[in-house]
């Protein structure tokens, strides 16, 4: 078996803990900082004359303003948008700022922004019952959308146990989301980087050299492999040419039709590609010294 069907050989088909599905933490905690302002929009479910209502409350508690995006779960305020009517973009963002006092003009549209995104025809059909539950399923579905970059931050985690437990047994340290700029105040190393602002996921050193780590994990959402596996192989050149060392510690949901990308780099960077799996069998004691 070629070291490289050997290392797709051994990658896990998931890193996802339970936890890792909803940050019901932040979901809470986003639902909460708005559960005033909430429970004061509640009582529109109660109206039938939706409308004045709607204008009462907002002169009354114009805190409320600055929740009323989340209701189309959106979570900033809303900066332009297309008026269906005069066909032009509009600046709309002060209508929601809490602090900015509200002109007759202003309330029109209010009033417009709350029939037109059919706010009203939801309060009015009583659609939903209660705010509070319904902000907290909108956040839920939000905070689904963060998998992605969950993911990465998993899998940047769990890399991060393996580096510690070596350097701690080694003459070695860390340090994650390293710079260039921080490499060379830091440890006197000079590494000329591609980007200005580019952060390696992490760095281990010691007063002679330094190795550089970048981390991912590929799931079900199709990242675009072919153009990672392009700038980790130009990345890894790059380096090599200042005497730095560049490893890959990747993982994979794999299929097999997406693996074209990922060998093409693993023969570029002379196998410098591991998994979660090398890192089990302390790879990193053979690649580091």
């Amino acid at each position: 078996m070629s070291n490289f069907q050997n290392l797709i050989s051994t990658f896990q088909p998931t890193i996802f803990t339970w936890n890792f599905y909803c940050d019901f933490r932040k979901i809470i905690e986003n639902t909460f900082s708005v559960k005033v302002q909430l429970s004061i929009l509640n009582s529109l479910l109660w109206e039938k004359d939706t409308d004045n209502k709607f204008l009462e409350i907002i002169r009354k508690y114009p805190e409320t303003r600055e929740v009323l995006p989340i209701l189309l779960a959106v979570r900033e305020k809303f900066n332009i948008v297309l008026d269906s009517e005069i066909k032009q973009v509009e600046n709309v963002s002060y209508l929601f700022d809490k602090n900015a006092e509200i002109i007759e003009d202003w309330e029109e549209k209010l009033l417009k922004f709350f029939n037109e995104s059919w706010l009203k025809k939801i309060f009015e059909n009583k659609n939903i019952s209660n705010l509070n539950d319904y902000v907290f399923w909108i956040e839920t579905w939000l905070d689904s959308n963060a998998r992605k970059n969950r993911s990465w931050t998993l899998m940047e985690n769990l890399v991060k146990s393996f580096i510690k437990d070596f350097c701690e047994e080694k003459a070695f340290q860390y340090k994650d989301q390293a710079t260039a700029k921080w490499i060379l105040e830091n440890r006197w190393i000079k590494i000329e980087s591609d980007k200005s602002d580019r952060r390696f996921d992490f760095a281990i050193y010691n007063w002679e050299k330094v190795f550089l780590i970048e981390t991912n994990f590929y799931g079900w959402w199709g990242s675009k492999l072919k153009a990672v596996a392009w700038e980790f192989s130009w990345l890894y050149e790059f380096l090599k040419k200042q005497d730095i060392d560049l490893i890959r510690v990747t993982d994979w949901a794999w299929r097999k039709t997406t693996l074209r990308s990922l060998e093409e780099a693993y023969n570029a960077t002379s196998g410098n590609i591991y998994n979660l799996e090398s890192l089990k069998n302390w790879i990193l004691d053979e690649i580091i010294k």
